[in-house]
C-alpha cells in the first residue's frame, strides 16, 4: 500500500545553498546526517558551481540536489524553500557546520510552546584548520558565542514566512542581514535555545569577509529601508 502524502512530507526540510565549495561541503552534509533529529529531507542548491560540489553532493543517497545558474545564496535558498515539503526550514551554509543536537532541541522548543514561529540558538565562529597562522591571525571576530541572528541557526515554520517574505535576491553578502531587520519588525514569535547550535567557519574566501565594502554599502541601504519602513508605518 502506498503512503499517503502526507506521511511522506518530513518533519524538516534542511535547505543548503552551495557555490564552489568542494573544501567544505561533505563536512557541512555529513555534519546535518549527525543529528540526533532524522526526521528531515536534505536539499542541496547548486548555484551554479564549476568545481566537484556536484559530485560531492551527488555521492551522498536521499539527497534532492538542484541545479542551477549562478544567481546568488539568496536566490539559492528561496529556490530551496519553494521545493521544500516540510512545515519547518532549516538552512546551513556550506562551509560551516551543525553541532548532533541542534534541530532536535529547537524542535523540542516548538513542541513545548506551539506559539513560537521561529527557534534560534547560539553560533560559534572558527579559523578554518588549513588556514595558514600568518592568514588567520588577520581575521578578528567574537571568541565567544553569539546570538544566532543568521539563518543558518534558526529553524522557522513555513507559516512565518507569509510575515518575513523571501531572502532579498538584490543584495550579495547582505541578504541574511536585510531579512533578520525585516523579520524583527514583524510580529514573529522568536525563542533562542541557550546552546551553540552552529559553527560558522572563517576561511578567508567568506562573502561577507572578501566584500567589506561591499557589505558596508549594503548595511547602511538596509537601515535606510528600515527607517524608511517605519516612518510609513508612525505616519
Amino acid at each position: 500500500m502506498e503512503s499517503s502524502k502526507a506521511e511522506q512530507v518530513q518533519t524538516i526540510s534542511v535547505i543548503i545553498p552551495v557555490y564552489n565549495s568542494e573544501k567544505y561541503l561533505a563536512e557541512a552534509i555529513d555534519s546535518v546526517l549527525a543529528q540526533t533529529c532524522r526526521e528531515f529531507e536534505l536539499i542541496i542548491i547548486d548555484d551554479g558551481s564549476t568545481d566537484r560540489s556536484r559530485e560531492i553532493a551527488t555521492s551522498y543517497p536521499n539527497v534532492n540536489y538542484v541545479y542551477q545558474q549562478n544567481k546568488g545564496v539568496a536566490a539559492a535558498r528561496n529556490r530551496g524553500i519553494q521545493i521544500a515539503t516540510s512545515e519547518y526550514l532549516a538552512f546551513l551554509d556550506a562551509d560551516d557546520l551543525w553541532l548532533p543536537g541542534k534541530l532536535a532541541m529547537q524542535m523540542e522548543a516548538f513542541t513545548s510552546n506551539p506559539t513560537l514561529e521561529i527557534v534560534t540558538g547560539f553560533v560559534e565562529q572558527f579559523i578554518s584548520p588549513e588556514l595558514e597562522p600568518e592568514i588567520a591571525k588577520k581575521y578578528s571576530f567574537p571568541d565567544r558565542p553569539l546570538q544566532g541572528y543568521s539563518p543558518g541557526a534558526i529553524i522557522i515554520r513555513r507559516r512565518a514566512l507569509e510575515k518575513t517574505g523571501l531572502f532579498h535576491e538584490d543584495f550579495q553578502g547582505g541578504e541574511a542581514i536585510s531579512w533578520f531587520a525585516y523579520l524583527l519588525e514583524q510580529d514573529i514569535k522568536m525563542f533562542c535555545i541557550p546552546e551553540v547550535v552552529t559553527r560558522r567557519r572563517i576561511h578567508g574566501s567568506n562573502i561577507s569577509l572578501q566584500n567589506k565594502e561591499g557589505k558596508e554599502k549594503t548595511i547602511i541601504h538596509i537601515l535606510k529601508e528600515t527607517l524608511d519602513r517605519r516612518r510609513t508605518k508612525n505616519s
